[in-house]
């Protein structure tokens, strides 16, 4: 019998992970939780091995239940993480780790005190792409770093696929706090914390929404400038870019998995590399972790350095 998952929250990207945990050769879907009875309906059809619920605290009670992925909007991920850990289940959290930075520490402190496994679902270490890039970075073939760059382009949010009640929200939704989350770990996890963190939204006349625009600035320990721009509703297709400038070269990930080196030399010059599924490879070391083995997981203390910056970006708090 492989790892039993308990999936609590059965959104968009909540179905994307349930799928690669049935795919993946070591994971089992042993329930699902989710308060929308009609959308566990479609699913309970096609996973008939499945026990479905619409309370978490049944998948907590299940003593079979090896790992806990909370999947719900981000003002639920203290709450229900905190009784995944008092239950003693490891767990992987959606991202961003909190709601707030005082929640990711208490969430962090919480899950470290229980010796329980804990991840985030920041999918990015584990492409193909990753460490071609930390190599780059490593070998100094750009030189010395200049500048860093984050541009979030989108022609509409939320996105065509992602309508939900709060991803529009200000509370908890918005592209600053869905999509940038991943690149800030990013930039952590190469080139270290991230300080200084002024930022400028732009929001629309109605209170509830979400913003519109970001223009922010923010430095590296060694003084390094990071520059991050976002914009939506604007005419073209998304646009995702994390651009790191070197005195010899640029390197440039774009739309997630396309790497792109440019020099002097040799303009725009895409990498090429062997398609690989980074779920699938995130799964991989949640399963070494589960069997006790070394994984490179991106923890919950590494949660807390993202949940700083971002709240630095949207403007609150962490006192």
């Amino acid at each position: 019998m492989g790892i039993q998952v308990g999936i609590i929250g059965l959104g968009a990207v909540g179905e994307r992970l349930l799928h690669k945990f049935l795919e993946h050769p070591e994971t089992e879907v042993a329930a699902i939780c989710d308060a929308n009875g009609e959308r566990l309906k479609t699913f309970q059809e096609k996973l008939p091995d499945v026990q479905f619920y619409t309370d978490y605290k049944s998948i907590l009670a299940d003593a079979k239940i090896d790992l806990v992925y909370v999947a719900v909007p981000p003002k639920f991920h203290h709450q229900i993480a905190l009784e995944v850990i008092r239950a003693g289940k490891p767990i992987l959290c959606e991202k961003p780790l909190a709601n707030s930075y005082q929640e990711a520490v208490e969430m962090a402190e919480a899950a470290k005190k229980a010796g329980v496994v804990h991840a985030i679902n920041f999918p990015t270490p584990y492409s193909s792409v990753y460490p071609i890039l930390k190599d780059k970075l490593e070998s100094g073939s750009i030189g010395q770093i200049k500048r860093l760059e984050l541009h979030m382009y989108f022609q509409e949010w939320p996105r065509e696929w992602q309508h939900n009640p709060w991803i529009a929200k200000r509370e908890q939704g918005g592209f600053v706090r869905e999509v940038s989350p991943h690149f800030l770990q990013v930039i952590i996890d190469l080139l270290g914390p991230v300080q200084n963190v002024y930022s400028q939204l732009t929001f629309p006349e109605d209170p509830t929404l979400c913003e519109t625009g970001i223009i922010a600035h923010a430095e590296l320990q060694d003084g390094t400038p990071i520059l991050i721009n976002g914009l939506s509703g604007v005419g073209q297709k998304e646009h995702l870019a994390f651009k790191i400038y070197g005195d010899k070269g640029v390197l440039s990930l774009v739309n997630w998995s396309q790497l792109v080196e440019e020099t002097l030399e040799t303009p725009n010059t895409i990498i090429p590399t062997e398609r690989k599924d980074s779920l699938l490879g995130l799964i991989d070391e949640l399963v070494k972790a589960l069997k006790g083995e070394p994984a490179r997981l991106v923890n919950f203390d590494r949660g807390i350095e993202v949940q700083y910056v971002l709240e630095k970006l949207l403007g609150h708090s962490v006192e």
